[in-house]
């Protein structure tokens, strides 16, 4: 008998733990848009820049024109592919790290630790939360793109495939470093102060608000060693034409290690998080 309801209570535990992840996510979900300055940060903040650098850098032409003056696309189609990039990089390693450092120094994750509440349904939540902000920041993105601009989106579905699932090991990835960052600041009023310039840093290297090309060679390959670098230009490839991977450091789009490398960040924020997240911070 003991053992019938040891096996009946397993899947209604499992249950649990799904059902609270899903209230997690819709208790996620009304914190971040109820947070005006977090909402603007992290879900307006790629939009806003696509306006302001497609707007001010729209008289400069094209970029990118063939030798016969074809095949050239506008600044605000070549800073769209590192801005969708920059989405689960503000969501996933900003937002998460800030908001979790956050929570654990006022003590509400040590309140949660003494809860029947499973970190599983905890994180599920904060994944989930994550995932939903980011799709629909690409959305409004893209729309914004085409509407106020008139960029052109990929056609064929083999690009449209190729940004979907760049887009959620983007997302996968950037969440885990997010965790794994989290345990970096030793209060809540220093989480912004340490978050923040990293992720900036990590922009400015990494093509999203400077062509790629313009930076010198050695700062090319510091920027290499980071994941958003490579999302950047997986990107790229989806929203460019071909022609423009000559632009890239090794000539070509380099598709294959971009999943590699993507891939190696987030097993190594897996890796972190689980040694490193607590409930509460130790002395």
């Amino acid at each position: 008998m003991t053992q019938t309801e040891e096996r009946a209570a397993g899947p209604r535990a499992r249950g649990g733990v799904l059902s609270d992840g899903v209230r997690a996510i819709g208790f996620e979900l009304r914190g971040y848009f109820r947070v005006p300055d977090t909402v603007f940060f992290t879900f307006l903040f790629p939009i806003m820049l696509l306006g302001i650098f497609g707007a001010a850098f729209q008289s400069m032409g094209e970029v990118g024109q063939l030798p016969d003056g074809t095949g050239g696309v506008s600044m605000a189609a070549y800073y769209l592919p590192g801005l969708v990039a920059a989405g689960p990089l503000l969501a996933g390693v900003q937002n998460l790290a800030i908001d979790i450092a956050r929570e654990r120094s006022d003590g509400w994750l040590r309140r949660l630790g003494g809860t029947p509440l499973s970190p599983v349904s905890y994180f599920i939540g904060k994944i989930g939360v994550t995932l939903i902000t980011s799709v629909l920041q690409l959305a409004l993105l893209l729309a914004f793109a085409v509407m106020a601009f008139g960029v052109e989106l990929p056609s064929e579905p083999e690009a449209w495939l190729r940004l979907t699932w760049l887009f959620l090991l983007g997302i996968a990835t950037m969440t885990l470093l997010g965790v794994a960052l989290s345990a970096l600041p030793r209060s809540s009023r220093s989480a912004s102060a340490v978050v923040i310039p990293v992720v900036l840093v990590l922009q400015f290297i990494s093509g999203i608000y400077l062509q790629f090309t313009m930076l010198p060679e050695w700062l090319q390959h510091v920027a290499s060693v980071f994941p958003l670098k490579w999302l950047a230009q997986g990107m790229r490839s989806v929203f460019l034409p071909d022609h423009l991977a000559a632009a890239e450091l090794s000539g070509s789009w380099e598709i294959g290690t971009v999943a590699l490398v993507l891939a190696g960040w987030l097993i190594a924020g897996l890796v972190v998080s689980l040694l490193t997240f607590r409930w509460q911070r130790r002395s």
